[in-house]
Formats: C-alpha cells, sequence, structure tokens
C-alpha cells in the first residue's frame, strides 16, 4: 500500500496567508508607494505550522 506524506498544516492565526504589505501611506519619487512587509509572529512568516503530537493515556 503506497505511503502517503502528510500534508502541511496552515497556520491558524494567518491562514496561510504569513507575510502582509503595509503601506505606510508616503510616496517614493517614482510615484510607488512605500510599504512594509510584515510577517505572521506565530508561523514566522512560513504559513505552515508542525503538527501537533497528540499525547497517549494509558490506564
Amino acid at each position: 500500500m503506497p505511503q502517503h506524506a502528510p500534508s502541511p498544516r496552515v497556520c491558524r492565526d494567518c491562514d496561510g496567508f504569513a507575510t502582509a504589505a503595509i503601506t505606510t501611506g508616503t510616496r517614493h519619487r517614482d510615484g510607488s508607494r512605500a510599504t512594509l512587509t510584515i510577517a505572521c509572529p506565530a508561523c514566522k512568516g512560513r504559513g505552515t505550522i508542525r503538527a501537533s503530537r497528540t499525547q497517549e493515556v494509558t490506564v
């Protein structure tokens, strides 16, 4: 039976959109807008998180 690779889990904080470009309101000399690129602090700009381990309970 073929083994399937586990799919990466999407970050629950940024929903997979790891970075955002935010305009500062100013413009450069050529007329383009000045932007800041901000990374998601939860996944550090990756868009995915590690799968959490499930804890086994033995009785």
